[in-house]
């Protein structure tokens, strides 16, 4: 096994089948399930064999050349190594950047120091933990380009200077269209890092007044950050297509702390903070929710109350009865864990495959194929192709 592709690949005519299956599913009317990879930067920078140059998370977070460098590396071996539902082959458009800390933005801006490691992602440090009046001395409004955000915005102007004059196998290079911290990875989801899950959940238990104070400190910020971080790229680019709209019509949200409480909690604890965030900027025309982990309890009541359109699953996930719980018109991604992509054998990968196309999540055609959730490191890329293989075999639709 291996991390690159060795057998042959005719690129023009698996970008044009790519095409004509991702159209078919857009139009309403698909032939097959698509697959799709997605992996974030972990896949490069832990792989021994794809970082040659060795450079570490804290290279990474600390360094916007290393930063660039390794985001072209890695785009790179994706389009020429992983097999899935998406172009292959350098890009016709040039490549794109995006600052990236992971899911250390949040919490960095408040305030909570990052926490590198010999082998894995950086985590951060909770802040509250300890003391937890430490929230009552935390500046009533918190600067937009507070903690590692401030950073972020060096990063973002770096790549804006470079990407002038930058190009990568002779295609352009384009910078990030957005500032990091423009969007969340939720409120609850930052609320336990900055006090540590199990003091946050025993503050909603024994202490509501506490965990109310901390929410809504951070839900009148975040929103506030949002916007403003929104105004400050609208001042240096006063062209940008979305001048002055903070309601997108496409929205994207996570909280992938909900995997933590049950739904009656989440009605009453979290439900309120995401209806402030969702009233400032949904459109509901389409609205995406990411959330990892055992969270599938919450998707119906999410669907009813925020028109969710796409939901972006983690594992454990029953697919059919998501299916029959949130009906044929919702949009699902999920697919086999991480971990049986990574280390299961093809017998297994394919089992799982038919397994899940079988399961009744097929109804309605609003079904993409995916690893749930993000590619783990080290994953074969035959296994991928498997995968794949599997697929095109399996998720092929029948229509009388």
């Amino acid at each position: 096994m291996s991390y690159f592709l060795h057998e042959s690949l005719d690129i023009t005519a698996h970008n044009e089948e790519v095409r004509k299956v991702m159209s078919a599913f857009h139009a309403g009317k698909p032939y097959r399930v698509p697959m799709q990879i997605y992996g974030s930067i972990t896949n490069f920078l832990l792989n021994s064999e794809l970082n040659r140059y060795r450079w570490s998370f804290k290279d990474y977070f600390e360094n916007p050349e290393i930063q660039v460098r390794a985001q072209l590396e890695y785009a790179k071996w994706q389009r020429f190594n992983i097999v899935c539902d998406k172009e292959m082959g350098l890009p016709e458009e040039g490549w794109s950047l995006a600052v990236d800390f992971q899911n250390s933005y949040d919490a960095g801006w408040m305030g909570c120091p990052i926490r590198y490691f010999e082998d894995g992602v950086p985590d951060t440090i909770p802040i509250f933990e300890d003391r937890k009046e430490k929230l009552y001395e935390m500046p009533e409004c918190l600067d937009p380009e507070n903690g590692l955000l401030s950073r972020a915005y060096v990063f973002y102007d770096y790549m804006h200077d470079a990407c002038k004059k930058l190009e990568f196998e002779g295609r352009p290079v384009h910078a990030p269209a957005r500032l990091l911290g423009e969007y969340t990875d939720g409120p609850l989801d930052l609320a336990y890092k900055l006090r540590g899950a199990q003091n946050l959940l025993l503050d909603m238990l024994t202490d509501e007044s506490y965990y109310h104070d901390l929410m809504k400190y951070i839900t009148d910020n975040l929103i506030y950050r949002m916007k403003r971080l929104r105004e400050l790229r609208w001042e240096r680019h006063p062209n940008s297509t979305d001048k002055d709209i903070y309601k997108e019509s496409s929205f994207v949200f996570a909280d992938d702390a909900l995997a933590l409480i049950s739904l009656e909690q989440y009605k009453e604890f979290v439900y309120p903070y995401h209806k402030r965030i969702f009233d400032e900027f949904s459109g509901s025309n389409e609205v995406l929710m990411h959330l990892c982990g055992d969270a599938t309890r919450h998707f119906k009541y999410l669907r009813d109350n925020f028109h969710i359109t796409i939901f972006d699953t983690g594992f454990p996930v029953d697919h059919g009865w998501l299916r029959e719980e949130l009906g044929p018109e919702i949009m699902i991604y999920g697919g086999p864990t991480v971990m049986l992509l990574k280390d299961g054998t093809a017998h297994e990968i394919t089992d799982e495959v038919a397994r899940i196309c079988r399961s009744g999540i097929m109804t309605g055609g609003k079904f993409i194929m995916m690893a749930a959730n993000n590619m783990a490191p080290c994953t074969p890329v035959e296994n991928v192709r498997t995968m794949y293989e599997a697929v095109k075999k399996y998720g092929v639709y029948s229509f009388s």
